[in-house]
C-alpha cells in the first residue's frame, strides 16, 4: 500500500468506528413507566424490569460493582427545593460505612435538576455514588441513582450523564 495513503485510510477507519459507536445507543421505554431514556451501549443490562406493581427500573454496567443504575419516582411538596431533597437523602446515607458527602451541581438535560456526588466503602472497596434529581412536574421528581467502584464510576461519567440527559417523561 502506498505510504501516503496510510494516514487517510487510518483516519477513515477511525471515523467509521466512532460513528458506529455513536449509533450503538438504545432507547429504554416500557408501558409500565411514564419515562424513557437512552442507554449508551450494550454493556448496560436490565436487572429489574418495571411492572404494574413496581415501576422501578434497575440496570448494571457489566457487573454490579462496576456500575449500578436505579430509577425511583418521588412525590414531593411543590415548594420543596432540590437542596432539601438532597439533605433528606444525605440523612439516609450518613450511616453508610465510609460515607463522605461530595458536591452538588446544576444539571440540564431533557429535564433539569441537580446532581449530588458522594463516596462510601463497601466490602473494603472505595465506592462512589452520583444522584440526579430531575424535576418532571411540580410535585414529581425522578431520582436517577448510579453507584459503583470509585474508579469505574468516574470512567462512566459520560455514560451516566448521557442517560440522565436523555431521561424524559413520555
Amino acid at each position: 500500500m502506498n505510504t501516503r495513503r496510510l494516514p487517510l485510510v487510518t483516519s477513515l477507519i477511525t471515523v467509521f468506528l466512532f460513528s458506529v459507536t455513536a449509533f450503538a445507543q438504545s432507547e429504554f421505554s416500557d408501558v409500565n413507566v411514564e419515562y424513557t431514556f437512552s442507554l449508551p451501549n450494550d454493556s448496560w443490562k436490565m436487572t429489574v424490569k418495571p411492572s404494574q406493581m413496581s415501576p422501578n427500573v434497575e440496570y448494571v454496567h457489566n457487573y454490579r460493582r462496576e456500575g449500578y443504575l436505579e430509577i425511583r419516582k418521588m412525590t414531593v411538596d411543590p415548594n420543596e427545593s432540590f437542596s432539601d431533597l438532597i439533605r433528606e437523602e444525605e440523612l439516609k446515607l450518613q450511616f453508610v460505612p465510609g460515607y463522605v458527602a461530595g458536591r452538588e451541581e446544576n444539571f440540564k438535560g431533557a429535564l433539569s435538576g441537580r446532581v449530588f456526588n458522594y463516596e462510601f466503602v463497601r466490602s473494603g472497596r472505595p465506592m462512589s455514588g452520583r444522584l440526579y434529581f430531575l424535576k418532571a412536574t411540580g410535585d414529581t421528581v425522578y431520582v436517577v441513582r448510579f453507584t459503583g467502584e470509585k474508579s469505574n464510576l468516574l470512567s462512566l461519567r459520560n455514560e451516566t450523564d448521557l442517560i440522565a440527559r436523555t431521561f424524559k417523561v413520555k
